[in-house]
C-alpha cells in the first residue's frame, strides 16, 4: 500500500513517525529516507537511530533551498535520494518504507515527477508513505491512502520560531 501524507498543516512528517514507531513496536524492519534534510540534529533521528530494526538514508544539506534558484548540489542530493530510495524498495527487506518530503522534492522540480511515479509503481511488499506539501494529482490518483493535512490555524504566523522537541 502506498500512503500519501500532503496538505499545508503540521504533522505529515510527524505522522509517518508515529508509523514507523508502531512498526519498529511490532518487530518489523523499517527504513526511513528523507529529502532535504540533512546535516541537522532532529530529534526524531537522535531517537531513531538509536533503536534496533531502523535504517536512516538522509540526502540534502544543512542549507534551507531557494524553490526560485537550486543550487547545482539540491539537484544531486535529491538524486541520490531517489537512487536510494529505487534500491531500498527493489531490495525488498523492509515492512515500511518512509520516502520524507519527496512531494517538496518534485514540487521544487529537484527531481522530476516521473521519478516519483517510478517508486510508486516498483513491485515491493513494503507500506510505503510518502511525505512533503504539494503533491501532485497524479501521485494523489496513484496512492491507495492519501491524507491531508490541513492547516486551520498556526503559531509560526503570529512569529513564533521553530521549537527543539516540537519542530525538530
Amino acid at each position: 500500500m502506498i500512503h500519501i501524507y500532503t496538505g499545508n498543516g503540521k504533522g505529515k512528517t510527524t505522522a509517518a513517525l508515529g508509523l514507523i514507531i508502531r512498526a519498529l513496536g511490532n518487530g518489523k524492519r523499517v527504513c526511513l529516507i528523507q529529502f532535504m534534510k540533512k546535516n541537522f540534529v532532529y530529534g526524531e533521528i537522535k531517537f531513531l537511530e538509536n533503536q534496533p530494526g531502523i535504517d536512516i538514508f538522509q540526502f540534502g544539506t544543512n542549507q534551507l533551498i531557494d524553490p526560485n534558484n537550486p543550487d547545482e548540489i539540491d539537484f544531486k542530493e535529491a538524486e541520490l535520494g531517489y537512487k536510494k530510495a529505487e534500491e531500498v524498495l527493489k531490495l525488498n527487506k523492509y515492512d515500511l518504507v518512509v520516502i520524507d518530503e519527496i512531494n517538496v522534492a518534485v514540487k521544487w522540480k529537484l527531481l522530476p515527477l516521473e521519478k516519483q511515479l517510478e517508486l510508486m509503481d516498483t513491485k515491493t511488499d513494503a507500506e510505503v508513505v510518502m511525505t512533503g506539501r504539494c503533491s501532485h494529482q497524479k501521485v494523489i490518483k496513484k496512492a491507495d491512502l492519501v491524507t491531508e493535512m490541513k492547516e486551520v490555524k498556526h503559531y509560526f504566523n503570529n512569529g513564533a520560531q521553530a521549537r527543539e522537541g516540537v519542530e525538530f
